[in-house]
């Protein structure tokens, strides 16, 4: 078992909102609308806007999807990185 202290977990989880804000950013620079990106991915939206108010994790598979959907890379969306460009 892994023992966390709270100022890690909120950091952990600071991280976790940053990304899933960008996933708003690039939906909504793209003037999408929550339907769209579900629809994208096969699911419900209530289902994909858990992911974006963090109340679910993402799947690999529809993070990849999200990156080629958008033109950018998976590092990008995690903010990783600050350059949009895909590699």
């Amino acid at each position: 078992m892994v023992i966390m202290s709270i100022d890690t977990i909120k950091i952990l989880k600071g991280k976790m909102l940053m990304y899933l804000k960008r996933l708003k950013e690039l939906r909504e620079d793209n003037d999408l609308k929550q339907n769209n990106i579900a629809d994208l991915l096969k699911m419900k939206q209530p289902q994909y806007a858990r992911y974006e108010t963090g109340k679910r994790d993402i799947p690999l598979d529809n993070l990849i999807t999200l990156a080629k959907f958008y033109k950018t890379s998976t590092d990008y969306i995690l903010e990783l990185t600050n350059n949009p460009n895909p590699y």
